[in-house]
């Protein structure tokens, strides 16, 4: 499990900000439950758990300056 700073990949920002926004859009108008908050935990508890403390141990270049 990682603790600290996230590294940034440029690569992977552009295309959750491009490609990956457009394919979110598409699954929301679709799918009835996707998107909705806690479906993690009832789809895929071991990964949810896994996001949630690595998110709370972690922090990306970003959060510093705000």
């Amino acid at each position: 499990m990682k603790v600290g700073m996230r590294k940034p990949s440029i690569k992977k920002s552009i295309s959750a900000r491009t490609k990956g926004k457009a394919k979110r859009a598409v699954k929301k108008a679709l799918i009835p439950g996707y998107g909705k908050k806690g479906t993690g935990w009832i789809k895929n508890p071991k990964k949810a758990m896994y996001n949630k403390i690595y998110h709370k141990t972690t922090f990306s270049i970003w959060d510093l300056f705000k």
